[in-house]
């Protein structure tokens, strides 16, 4: 986990002076910008839209949203925000937070048998990803269920591989304060609904930077299709991203270099969405919450005008903020690929999204040739083979649900 970052300010970690993150040649996220000057103060506390013009860059697009926060994630630098400290239900962003505490116990590789108890206190109208009891699942399975579905049927079975809901909620509040993200109360672990949970644009910037430096969290955000369970069976089918940003759909066009991380919604949080893209070697995240103008598509099409506002001033616009750095995950779990799938690399290369039908394309290989090899042996056995290969592809029973 990353370790506790130090506070100067009411909010904790965002007063940091610049030198709190590392600045200096460009890094893996992308190319540094010039060192604020020492006596530099974070602007993050203040309410409304926060930018200091300067004659060569645009001011920020109006948007509705409530709050909403631009960061160049090269060197933390927040490039404009609106009350990022404005304590908000985040709605299945949340589970951004969850990831960062659950991902790193469990290899991916490990299987899980989803049982009755695993299921109970799902909250009716949550999202789901389709689990079935007494199913074997690999754990990488869960969380794509987790990412691309925001399947409260696989949050509660690794909060149940955790140890439980309370103590995945108490762990959740443990990370939240370690990274320093002080206005999260979380209260449910799937961001469903609950009186009291609240999180802020900033907190949410920080659970994004903070899972993009995870390979297998990476993974996981810009995946756009997946199978669950991804080694196929007669059960399995295709789940799809809900994140329109992502995969392009409901009217929404995919956003060039996008690459996660988590979007969500209900009816208390209206819509939020965490979302990261790489340009020309610059990396961008902008978190927005609950836009107001009515538009079903306000959420995506807001976050795109803040990101294409984003990639043309980050060279040249001063600071309001900083994001502190964070260190890499700590595993407890044996550290394992993303099953089937190359392993995902660091940031600078998170973006590249999985390839399901390439994977499918290399399961029919291997069975092909396994076919022929039983043929050669036996042609009724060939024929037992094909039948019990068969797959049938079904639609997400939650693949086109956000309600959490």
């Amino acid at each position: 986990m990353p370790g506790p970052a130090a506070a100067d300010g009411p909010h904790g970690i965002d007063n940091l002076r610049a030198g709190a993150h590392a600045a200096g040649p460009a890094g893996p996220a992308g190319p540094a910008g010039p060192a604020e000057p020492a006596d530099f103060e974070s602007r993050l506390d203040r309410r409304g839209v926060q930018f200091l013009p300067r004659p060569d860059v645009p001011e920020p697009p109006e948007v509705s949203a409530l709050s909403w926060m631009v960061t160049d994630l090269a060197d933390g630098k927040v490039l404009a925000a609106k009350d990022a400290h404005r304590p908000l239900p985040p709605a299945s962003t949340l589970k951004t937070l969850f990831a960062l505490t659950v991902l790193p116990k469990f290899s991916q590789g490990a299987v899980h048998t989803v049982s009755l108890e695993d299921l109970a206190g799902i909250e009716s109208g949550s999202s789901l990803a389709g689990l079935k009891e007494d199913m074997p699942y690999q754990v990488a399975d869960l969380w794509h269920g987790v990412f691309l579905s925001s399947g409260s049927d696989a949050v509660h079975t690794l909060a149940s591989m955790n140890g439980g809901w309370r103590k995945t909620i108490d762990d959740m509040q443990e990370t939240a304060r370690r990274l320093g993200a002080r206005d999260t109360r979380v209260e449910s672990a799937d961001g469903f609904d609950t009186p009291g949970q609240v999180s802020s644009a900033y907190d949410l910037s920080l659970f994004g930077q903070a899972g993009l430096t995870d390979p297998d969290f990476a993974h996981f955000a810009s995946t756009k299709r997946a199978e669950l369970p991804q080694d196929g069976g007669p059960d399995a089918f295709t789940l799809q991203n809900t994140n329109r940003l992502l995969v392009g759909s409901r009217g929404v066009r995919p956003y060039d270099g996008l690459i996660g991380v988590k979007n969500g919604y209900t009816t208390h949080a209206g819509n939020t969405l965490i979302a990261a893209a790489r340009r020309d070697g610059r990396t961008l995240l902008v978190t927005l919450m609950n836009p107001r103008s009515g538009g079903r598509n306000a959420v995506y099409e807001e976050t795109r005008d803040l990101l294409d506002w984003g990639f043309e001033a980050a060279p040249r616009a001063a600071a309001v903020g900083v994001l502190p750095t964070v260190e890499p995950v700590e595993r407890t779990g044996e550290t394992q690929p993303v099953a089937h799938r190359p392993r995902p690399v660091p940031l600078h290369k998170a973006g590249v999204a999985a390839q399901p039908d390439g994977a499918r394309l290399t399961r029919n290989w291997w069975f092909l040739s396994a076919a022929g090899a039983v043929g050669i042996i036996a042609v009724a056995g060939l024929g037992t083979v094909l039948w019990r290969r068969r797959r049938t592809v079904r639609a997400s029973p939650g693949g086109g649900s956000e309600s959490a």
